[in-house]
C-alpha cells in the first residue's frame, strides 16, 4: 500500500509539473500583462545604487505578472543582436531562399578578429550552414554571426523583418546603410528589454517564422556555452533559452525559463556602466546573476535552489 501511494503521489507531481509547463506552451496565447507590485519593489531595490543605467523587463507567461524598469528605452544589444539575425536567416530558409543543410565555403576574408572558433578554420574549409548557425548562438561566434548577417540579406533585410513583425525599436546598426549614427550610439545593434523578451517569447510560442522554424531556433537557444551569469542561477536540469551580450560599458542577457510552475521570460540590459572590467565580479555581471536568482526564488518558492559552493570555478570566462 505504501509503495502504491508513493507511486500515486509521484505521478501527481509529474502531472502537476506538466500541466504548469503546458499552460504557457507552444502556440498558446499568453495572458495579458498584469503588473506585480511586490516583484516591482524587489527589482527596484535590487538596482538601487547601480552605477550606470539599467533596463529590465520580466513577464510570467503563465500568469501574465510583469515588472519593468526602463523597459521601453533603447539599449545596446551587443551579441543579443544575433537573435534577430537568427530569425531572419530562418525566414529566408522557410521561403526556400536558403537551405539548412547547405554546405558553405569559409574564406579568410570572413574573419572577424578575436577568439572565434570559425575564425580558426583554414581558408577554403567547407562548413554546413547549420554549424555556422550553431556557432553564432551557442558560442556567440562573431565571425559566424557576421557571415550569417550577410546570408540573411544584411542589416537592411533584418531590420525590414523586424519592422514587418511589429518590432519598432530593435535594429541592426553595423554594416547597415543609413545606420551609422545609431552604430556610434549603440554599437552592432539596439533594442529595448521588452522587445528582446518578446522575440524569445515569439520563438517559444512558435509564432516566429513558422512552428517548425521556431522549434529549431529554440533548440539552438537552449545550448548556450556562456552560462556564468543569469543561467548560473537556474537549476541545470531546468531548460532555458537565452542569449547574452557584453561590451565595455554594457552587459545584457535575455532568458526564457521553462520553470516547473510555468514559463517566465526576462531581459536585463545595462549601459553607461562605470565598471568596465571583464572579471566575474563586474557590476553588470553581478546584476545579471542577482536578478536571475531573485526571479527563480520569486516564481518557484516550492523549488528552492542555489548554486553549489565553488560552482563559479566551472564557468567559462573571457580570456
Amino acid at each position: 500500500m505504501q509503495i502504491s501511494l508513493r507511486r500515486h503521489l509521484s505521478t501527481l507531481a509529474v502531472l502537476s509539473v506538466l500541466s504548469a509547463s503546458t499552460a504557457s506552451s507552444a502556440g498558446a496565447q499568453s495572458p495579458a500583462e498584469r503588473p506585480d507590485p511586490k516583484l516591482q519593489r524587489a527589482l527596484d531595490s535590487l538596482v538601487a545604487g547601480f552605477q550606470g543605467d539599467v533596463g529590465i523587463y520580466v513577464r510570467n507567461l503563465r500568469t501574465g505578472r510583469t515588472a519593468a524598469i526602463r523597459a521601453d528605452e533603447l539599449f545596446p544589444t551587443a551579441s543579443m543582436i544575433k537573435v534577430p539575425i537568427l530569425l531572419t536567416l530562418f525566414d529566408r530558409m522557410q521561403r526556400g531562399e536558403l537551405r539548412f543543410d547547405t554546405t558553405l565555403v569559409y574564406t579568410d576574408s570572413l574573419l572577424y578578429p578575436g577568439d572565434d572558433i570559425l575564425g580558426s578554420f583554414r581558408d577554403s574549409s567547407k562548413v554546413a550552414l547549420s554549424r555556422v548557425i550553431m556557432l553564432m548562438i551557442t558560442t556567440s561566434d562573431n565571425t559566424a554571426a557576421l557571415w550569417n548577417q550577410s546570408l540573411a540579406g544584411g542589416g537592411v533585410a533584418i531590420n525590414a523583418w523586424l519592422a514587418a513583425n511589429g518590432l519598432d525599436s530593435t535594429r541592426v546598426n553595423s554594416r547597415t546603410s543609413g545606420r551609422e549614427p545609431n552604430r556610434e550610439a549603440y554599437g552592432w545593434g539596439q533594442t529595448t528589454p521588452r522587445e528582446m523578451a518578446r522575440l524569445l517569447t515569439m520563438i517559444r510560442e512558435e509564432k516566429a517564422v513558422s512552428p517548425a522554424a521556431s522549434q529549431e531556433m529554440y533548440r539552438d537557444l537552449t545550448r548556450i556555452y556562456w552560462n556564468g551569469e543569469a543561467l548560473s542561477q537556474i537549476p541545470p536540469w531546468v531548460e532555458a533559452a537565452s542569449k547574452q551580450g557584453a561590451v565595455d560599458a554594457s552587459r545584457s542577457e535575455v532568458v526564457l525559463v521553462n520553470a516547473p510552475s510555468g514559463d517566465y521570460v526576462f531581459c536585463v540590459i545595462t549601459k553607461n556602466q562605470q565598471d568596465q572590467s571583464w572579471e566575474a565580479g563586474n557590476a553588470g555581471f553581478v546584476l545579471l546573476r542577482r536578478v536571475s536568482a531573485l526571479l527563480w526564488q520569486y516564481f518557484e518558492p516550492k523549488h528552492p535552489w542555489t548554486p553549489a559552493p565553488g560552482a563559479d570555478r566551472f564557468k567559462p570566462q573571457d580570456d
